[in-house]
């Protein structure tokens, strides 16, 4: 275990011995009780030694610690310790002007998330926090920090019911509605995995109907979920590493990872070096140019990305990705043709 858990071990013990009016502790009770509380943790290493423990006493008492009020009293040729606040305790200790300001912008960014499923304890919280700390204000004065979240997304309220589905492996009964289907259709489905891109939400799970592991639906075209008895089909995946290869959501089957290489013009060179595309971005500049190769798997939400940059992000390769490109531009050319009655 690491060296900063047993010094919290040890701080904590401490703390109790300081605070215990009922007792006096010297330095060879307060050795035996942090010795104690570390051999119940650790059993198969040694205790700390004497020097060690005025250490962390120094610590304690200084203002990288707690500024613990702590008296040596003497008494005979012993000498005894214990806090000279009976009230005082390292959990108790006031916060500073400097954490209470990080606590209330915490706490700022937590109002933010009122409304959004999942995040109803809030509401609780946050009138305890600013009872307990002092921490007032909040919502009275002008706002400083905008989160942007699209609170009228329409599958924000499927995002808690699949979350406990997953949490507790649940098979659903999912009525979903497809954008190049007529009708909505129904099958059961096992969940593992919820994704936000692009302020949409996404589950991916077992759809047993298609027989795949990593069925992607999108969460505003689900029409109705329904619990079911069914057993629950578990699926140890790497997320993380199936979602790296590819921006947003979509890796089509047997897709194949290319290095895609682009030439950023000076308007959006900055800011696409200091913003990457993608974790894979390597950008060097050339001039007031910035070329930028990516290891991605090429899909529908990159060539979405790129035609964000109109005119202002050029595809080098690879070809194909390059014919799209430029196909999608010149229909939008065509668009706004000036002959065009």
């Amino acid at each position: 275990m690491s060296t900063n858990k047993k010094a919290f071990v040890r701080y904590m013990t401490l703390d109790r011995c300081f605070a215990n009016r009922g007792r006096f502790y010297t330095i060879k009770d307060l050795l035996q009780a942090c010795n104690e509380a570390l051999s119940e943790l650790y059993p198969n290493e040694k205790g700390i030694s004497e020097r060690q423990l005025y250490d962390d006493i120094a610590f304690m008492e200084s203002t990288q610690g707690w500024s613990i009020p702590l008296d040596r009293i003497k008494d005979g040729r012993y000498t005894y310790y214990r806090y000279s606040d009976p009230d005082f305790s390292i959990n108790r200790r006031p916060l500073t002007m400097d954490e209470l300001n990080r606590v209330k912008a915490a706490m700022e960014v937590l109002t933010h998330f009122i409304g959004l499923p999942q995040f109803e304890w809030i509401y609780e919280i946050l009138p305890i926090l600013s009872d307990r700390l002092g921490v007032s204000g909040l919502g009275s004065s002008r706002p400083v920090i905008d989160l942007h979240s699209n609170r009228d997304f329409t599958g924000l309220k499927y995002i808690d019911p699949f979350y406990q589905a997953i949490v507790n492996e649940v098979v659903l009964e999912v009525t979903y509605q497809s954008f190049d289907k007529p009708v909505p259709e129904t099958f059961y489905y096992h969940p593992y995995y919820l994704k936000e891109y692009n302020n949409r939400w996404f589950v991916f799970g077992f759809n047993e109907a298609a027989g795949k592991h990593t069925w992607n639906l999108a969460l505003d075209r689900v029409v109705d979920i329904k619990q079911t008895t069914r057993t629950y089909e578990k699926f140890e995946f790497d997320w993380e590493s199936f979602f790296y290869d590819i921006v947003g959501v979509t890796r089509y089957d047997n897709a194949e990872l290319q290095t895609i290489e682009l030439i950023v013009y000076p308007e959006s060179a900055p800011y696409v070096y200091h913003k990457p595309l993608h974790p894979s971005q390597r950008a060097r500049f050339e001039g007031d140019r910035l070329r930028v190769t990516l290891k991605v798997i090429p899909n529908r939400e990159l060539i979405q990305l790129i035609l964000t940059y109109g005119k202002n992000i050029e595809v080098v390769s690879p070809a194909s990705l390059r014919q799209i490109i430029s196909q999608e531009l010149a229909e939008a050319c065509r668009l706004y043709n000036t002959d065009k009655k």
